[in-house]
């Protein structure tokens, strides 16, 4: 599975409070919280979250409350994957259980802002075409790869059940 897009470059310990503001979470249409994902951090942004995203933060994102909202919030306003040292373990399951990647692996220096990224999630390589960079991260167990390929957890046991 390969995803590819442009790298939105975030900071450090960007937790679910600014991935979607507590006044959102009585929203239940996933689109429109696609609508105000990060938009706890709008005006720091280089620019705004956008279709075809792939997250590239610091340690500890998704930390804070366990609202699964933050990554449906992320995957409806278009991000393909998110890329970071560390995560919140409650956020990486909520990512994984909603179909949105979230991959473990050493973002500092890697890309800027706006860079074409290409991750291969089977292969455990991203890579920055860009600037000729490249981490590997260790693969997701094939368990995870089916959730993610069905498109979250719900679809995953829907295809599953005979």
């Amino acid at each position: 599975m390969m995803l590819e897009g442009k790298a939105l470059v975030l900071g450090e310990k960007v937790d679910t409070d600014v991935i979607l503001p507590g006044k959102y979470l009585t929203v239940i249409d996933p689109q429109e919280l696609g609508r105000h994902a990060l938009e706890g951090i709008a005006d720091q942004l280089p620019r705004a979250v956008g279709s075809g995203d792939i997250i590239v933060a610091g340690r500890f994102f998704g930390c804070g409350s366990s609202r699964e909202q933050a990554p449906v919030a992320l995957k409806h306003a278009g991000v393909k994957a998110v890329l970071a040292p560390t995560f919140a373990r409650i956020f990486f399951r909520n990512a994984i259980n909603v179909g949105l990647p979230a991959l473990e692996l050493p973002t500092e220096g890697f890309c800027q802002d706006g860079d074409r990224i290409r991750v291969d999630l089977r292969g455990g390589v991203v890579a920055n075409l860009s600037n000729g960079k490249q981490e590997r991260f260790k693969p997701l167990p094939g368990f995870i790869m089916e959730i993610l390929e069905a498109g979250g957890l719900t679809e995953s046991v829907r295809r599953s059940r005979p």
